[in-house]
């Protein structure tokens, strides 16, 4: 079986696709990985094929206007953001559309798997005459009773609402409709869509199968959900076992008690010292020793006292189990690691899903409240700290939490469902 894997974004998006594509290998399967060109030797390294997809995406994300956006103000803030920068979104897919096409061409896969932002992916399956999946680490598009939208305000206000949130959703997707539709006729030589077009349906009106990258035990499957959706549990992708630490890093963690994490991935925004400042003033005031990864987003710290260390990168799986908590912003896969390795959290959303998992978290009790961004300070992280390193409940609601996690694997199930869609 040969799986075209097309998906965009940070790294923390690309990463549970690189996961699923060695697992595919593993099992004798072909995998190819369409992403930015930055991440192609990232897909090298593991073993995988790459499909070339140029890296204005990745520009794009980089760039004041997202950043700005990523700092958040609110839904109607995101909106506002969303809409300035609707137009370099449009000409931005429409290079990557045409990027997938032509490594689909190149590598005639039998099936194709998907992230949301790849919006060619099921046009292209089309195309081929092959079957489309679409891989979500954040239940994001399924319409649900239950809870409503990811990015919408957590409102209270009972299923009409949650299901009218679905539609918000689907509608922004339908803003895209005119980009689709040029790729489908001039590119593919495909119908237009119709009006009612959705996104977890092909045009023909069929049902999408969707994986859901995350485990049950954090969020199960809502009982209004279709057949064709499901929760795999988390892609996690593991450090090789050529990867060490540093001696640096040995020696700090070996000179004391455990210390807390604390990074923000792709979400440092435009004052990373700002934030490094606020997060080594919370760790003394907490009387804690703390990682500070610097992550994606350059969250600098030029001068640090010797209860910190800063570290660049480390693989999670080996990293947070040597932790006494994290404190992160509450992306999907460090929150998913966060659990596995059965610690407490301390998640500052800042916008999209982040908020979610912050809630999420607090629900299982395996963390403190959320802290937004936008209201943090040393104060309230230092009390969050204290909190999730003192109580004992939480501490050990996460370490049963991690156990089941850990007795899953979404890779293994992933690829079951794949396996059968061919067959």
């Amino acid at each position: 079986m040969k799986v075209l894997i097309i998906c965009a974004g940070s790294r923390g998006d690309v990463q549970p696709y690189v996961a699923l594509g060695k697992g595919l290998q593993a099992k004798g399967h072909v995998a190819m990985v369409n992403t930015c060109e930055s991440f192609a030797p990232f897909i090298k390294e593991n073993g995988l094929q790459y499909g070339y997809m140029n890296d204005d995406f990745m520009k794009f994300v980089d760039s004041e206007a997202a950043k700005s956006a990523m700092e958040g103000s609110g839904f109607l803030g995101l909106l506002k953001s969303m809409a300035t920068m609707m137009q370099d979104a449009k000409r931005l897919l429409r290079e990557m559309m045409r990027d997938a096409w032509q490594t689909a061409q190149d590598f005639q896969p039998d099936l194709i798997v998907y992230h949301p932002k790849a919006m060619a992916g099921p046009h292209i399956a089309e195309k081929m005459q092959i079957p489309a999946v679409l891989g979500l680490p954040v239940p994001v598009i399924v319409p649900t009773d239950e809870f409503p939208a990811v990015g919408v305000p957590l409102l209270r206000l009972g299923k009409k609402y949650n299901q009218m949130s679905y539609v918000v959703i689907h509608k922004g997707y339908h803003s895209y409709d005119d980009i689709l539709n040029e790729f489908r006729v001039d590119v593919l030589g495909l119908e237009k869509l119709s009006k009612k077009a959705s996104p977890i349906e092909m045009a023909d009106g069929s049902a999408i199968t969707i994986l859901h990258a995350h485990s049950t035990h954090v969020w199960p499957a809502p009982k209004d959900w279709a057949s064709t959706t499901h929760v795999t549990g988390y892609w996690f992708l593991d450090a090789g076992a050529d990867w060490s630490p540093s001696p640096e890093l040995e020696a700090f963690l070996a000179a004391g008690e455990a210390p807390v994490y604390v990074g923000f991935g792709s979400m440092a925004g435009r004052n990373p010292q700002k934030i490094a400042e606020m997060v080594i003033e919370a760790l003394q005031k907490a009387n804690k020793r703390g990682i500070l990864a610097t992550g994606w987003g350059g969250m600098d710290a030029m001068d640090v006292p010797d209860s910190v260390f800063v570290l660049k990168s480390a693989p999670h799986d080996w990293l947070f189990p040597h932790m006494a908590a994290m404190v992160h912003h509450g992306g999907a896969g460090t929150t998913g690691a966060g659990l596995r390795a059965g610690k407490p959290s301390v998640i500052c959303p800042f916008m999209i899903d982040q908020p979610i998992w912050a809630k999420r978290v607090f629900e299982l009790c395996v963390g403190s409240a959320p802290l937004p961004y936008k209201k943090l300070s040393a104060e309230k992280l230092a009390a969050a700290i204290e909190e999730v390193t003192q109580n004992e409940q939480i501490q050990k609601n996460a370490k049963l939490l991690g156990e089941q996690i850990r007795g899953e694997d979404g890779v293994a199930t992933a690829i079951a469902i794949l396996e059968e869609l061919v067959a």
